[in-house]
Formats: structure tokens, sequence, C-alpha cells
């Protein structure tokens, strides 16, 4: 299984390579996409895999676990690969119509490319250290999109995100630290065999307060989140699009990875704060959102108040929380990133995102307007679209163990959420524009336009069809849920067919 393994990760890493050797001439755009084509295909056939024999592990080096580098995919680093994939082909075709040869000179497509591998990366590594590896490629390859054309909104923007992901990456490297010192591994199916027999589990707890904060930062949970609305309005829409998609979902998915594989001992007190950073989250960000006035500003504001859901359903810690958690992860990643991908077009067509400034989308360009409503009512949650199903398990999950009070937070936050969507399609779409002038999608070259349309187009019939047909995810997601709460097949496939139960003198020594 290495080779199947490895390819979602080889595949962005060459791809960027080669897209960087010719980023002054087209063929490192065409490259770019060639290269996100093919990791559609990797990342579809290590899908096809999971389904067909449940969790696949691979040993890089032929070095045995837990000593060597392991990859290893169940359905939740699956379908997170796969997902990856998508957006990262949905971005580089709208990047076609959107960079320019300018930023195309200075590496975007290569700088793009790593970022995908990174977070390629993080979705199915086996070690703890290996994650804060692919990390660190994410905030090395993220920063230089940000400030790629060095304006000084970008630069303010860039210094902020950098210098909060660096607090999240010494903590993050102080609780390996710890944990390595405790444990003497950083596998994750071996440290789902040891941590729960240490003796001194108060020490654990400790320690899972500091993975806690450090994936906070990174998933962009409240009070760690004043970096994202700071910077991600700042870069290209394409740079936009994928940040908002992928990159705080790596913050979730770790969050969800450690806390319900290693950090189990004491959920009465980890997943009991967990609950309260995710009322606060969705509270805080839908607010901010609200008092925006500007599209880019009022969707970034949104992924805030959404990650709430996600590390809800990771509170609850009941199978159809999780579930819902890992089904609200894959549908956010589809909406957020198409919302951005609009804004961008609106804004070529409108002059401005600024709401105050512009207004007539939908009277001159009634397809943008129609592309525009369909991740907007998913986002809010209105049926039948993903969105909505999303937030009907998250909130069932919720009453299933009798919490009235994150119900409620939940149901009222999506009330805002409608809030904001209809703010933005009030100004931007339906009101006339302020100054009288027409804005007009033919003003965006023919050929730029197809560009620019047809990932949108794409993107909002996958969510159509999530929301349409939702049993079968639903039914992917549960899986998941069973997997990530009883992880003794992650740990056999990994470690091997009699890895479990721990035997009682590893027990002792770890102790």
């Amino acid at each position: 299984m290495s080779w199947i393994l490895a390819a979602p990760l080889v595949l962005p890493f060459l791809t960027a390579v080669l897209s960087f050797l010719w980023r002054h001439s087209p063929a490192g755009r065409r490259i770019s996409v060639a290269g996100n084509v093919a990791l559609l295909v990797a990342a579809g056939a290590l899908l096809a895999a999971v389904l067909d024999e449940g969790v696949v592990a691979g040993q890089m080096g032929g070095w045995a676990a837990p000593f060597g580098i392991t990859l290893v995919a169940d359905y939740l680093g699956a379908a997170m690969a796969m997902i990856t994939a998508i957006t990262a082909l949905a971005t580089a075709l709208y990047a076609m119509g959107d960079i320019d040869e300018h930023k195309a000179g200075l590496g975007f497509h290569a700088l793009f490319n790593v970022l995908i591998g990174g977070v390629t990366g993080a979705f199915l590594t086996g070690d703890l250290f290996n994650l804060y590896v692919w990390f660190e490629v994410m905030l090395i390859s993220s920063f230089g999109l940000l400030v790629l054309g060095a304006s000084r909104a970008q630069i303010d923007g860039g210094i902020k995100y950098v210098t909060l992901n660096l607090i999240s990456t010494i903590l993050f490297l102080s609780g390996v630290g710890l944990l390595y010192g405790m444990t003497g591994t950083l596998n994750m199916a071996d440290l789902a065999r040891v941590v729960p027999a240490l003796e001194d589990q108060g020490l654990v707890t400790t320690v899972a307060m500091l993975f806690m904060i450090a994936f906070g930062v990174k998933a962009a949970v409240f009070p760690l989140f004043f970096w994202l609305p700071a910077s991600y309005h700042t870069p290209a829409y394409a740079v936009s699009a994928v940040f908002a998609g992928l990159l705080t979902k790596v913050g979730v998915y770790a969050l969800i990875r450690v806390f319900t594989m290693i950090f189990t001992e004491d959920t009465g007190y980890t997943h009991t704060i967990l609950l309260w950073v995710a009322g606060l989250t969705m509270i805080t960000g839908v607010l901010g959102a609200a008092a925006q006035n500007d599209m880019r500003k009022i969707l970034s504001f949104h992924i805030v108040s959404q990650i709430g859901y996600m590390v809800l359903g990771l509170a609850l810690y009941t199978p159809l929380a999780v579930a819902g958690a890992v089904f609200y992860v894959v549908h956010h990643i589809i909406v957020k990133a198409n919302l951005f991908l609009i804004a961008g077009i609106a804004e070529r067509a409108a002059g401005s995102s600024d709401l105050a400034r512009i207004g007539g989308l939908y009277k001159s360009a009634p397809l943008l307007g129609a592309l525009f409503l369909v991740p907007a009512f998913s986002l809010a949650g209105f049926p039948p679209l993903s969105g909505f199903w999303a937030k009907y398990v998250l909130v069932a999950a919720a009453l299933d163990v009798q919490g009235w009070l994150v119900a409620g937070v939940a149901l009222l936050v999506g009330a805002l959420t409608i809030y904001s969507m209809t703010k933005i399609w009030a100004e931007a779409f339906w009101k006339a524009h302020p100054d009288g002038v027409e804005p007009k999608l033919t003003r965006i070259g023919t050929a730029q336009r197809r560009w620019l349309l047809a990932p949108v187009i794409g993107l909002a019939a996958l969510t159509m069809l999530i929301g349409l047909f939702p049993q079968p995810f639903i039914g992917f997601a549960e899986t998941a849920a069973q997997q990530l709460l009883d992880p003794s097949d992650y740990i056999r496939t990994v470690l091997g067919a009699d890895a479990l139960p721990m035997p009682a003198d590893l027990a002792e020594e770890a102790s």
C-alpha cells in the first residue's frame, strides 16, 4: 500500500517543481492543472482502497512502525485527502483566470502546490512529529502566498498570520517533546496504546491542553482566531479560497485525531472545555461577520463561526456527533472555497468587494447570482443543501445528550448566518449600483471567464449532490466516526495484528 499512500504526497511536490521551472511560461499554469488532475486520480484510488479494505498503512523506507515514517489512511484521512484534491483542482482552474503573469512568475503555482502537498501530508501522516513537519511546510508556503505581490495590506496580514502560527508551533513542539519523554514514541497508533496506560493521567491532561491550544490556533477557534480575519482578505482570491477551504480544517482534523485517539482518558475535562470553545467560536464568528461590510471580511469571519460547529461535534463525543463533525468538515470545505471564488468574480465584475460601493450583480449577471445562492444557502443550513444535513446531525446529537443550550446556540448562529448571506445578496446582487454603473461579466475576457466560472459551477453541483443524496455521505461519516472512537483497526493495521491488547510489561514501562 506504500505507493497508493505516497502518490498523493509526491504528485503535488513534483507539480510544484515543474511549474516553478516553467513559471514564466503559460506551460507552468497548465502543469499545475494537470498535476492536480493527477492528484485527484491518486486521491480517488486511495479512497477506493480504503472503502475496499478499511484502514490502509505503509511504512516508508521499510522501517517498521513505530520506528519509521508511517503513512496511514482511515475513512477520515482518505476523505480529507480526496476533498483536498477536489479543492486543489478547482483552485488551480480558477487561478488560470485569476493569477496574472506577474504573480505566476513570482512562483504562485509552485507555492500553491507545495501548500497542497503539506495539507495532504498532514491528513495522511501517522506520526505526531511528521504532523509538525507538514504544518511547517504549510506555514512556509502559505506565508509566501499571502505576501505574493507585497502590498502593504498583504505584508501586514502575513506578519500577523505567521506570528500567531509560530506561537502555535512552539506550543505544538513543546507538547510533542513532553509526550515523547513520557511515552518514548510519537507514532499515533502506538500512542493510542501507551497513553491510556500511563500512571500520571493528570500530566497527560496538561500535555493535552498544550495540543488543544496549538491546534486551536491552527483551527482559529475562540479566543485564538483573530489572525484569520486580519489576513484572509488580503491575497488573491484563489489564495483566499484555498486558505478558507483547507487551512483551518487541518487544525480541526488534528484536534479530532488526537482527542479521539490519544487524549481520551479525561474527556469530562478536555471535552467540556472544547464544548465551551465551540459555542463561543460560533457566536463570536457570526457576530464579527454581521459587523462587516466587505464580502471577503464577512466570509472570513464566517470561517470562524463554522469551525465552531465542527469542534462541537468533537466536544459532544458521541458517535452521531463525531459523524456530524466529519460531515460538516467536508461540506464546509466545498462551500467556503466556492463562496470566496464567487466573491472574486463579483469583485471583477463590480469593481470592489465593499458592499457599499457595488450593486446590480443579479440583473447584469443572473448566473453568478444563482451560483452564489447555492453555497450561501448551504452555509446557512437551508434544505435540501449539504449544510442543512450537517447542521441537522449536529443539533440532533446535541439534543440526544440534552445539550439544550449548545443546540440553541447552533440554531441561533444558523439564523445569524442567514442574515449575513442575505446582506451580501441584498447589497451586492439585488440593489442598484450606487454610482449607476452596470457591472458586467463581459468585462472579463471570454476565456478568462470560463476558467473562473467552471470550478464555481462544479463545486455548486457537488454541494447540491451531497444535499440531495445525503445518505451515502452520512453513512461514510458514521463509519469514519466509528473508526475514530474505536481505533483498534487503525492500531492493528499500523503496528500489526498482535498490537492489541497492550502487553503488560510495555504498560508498566510506560507508567
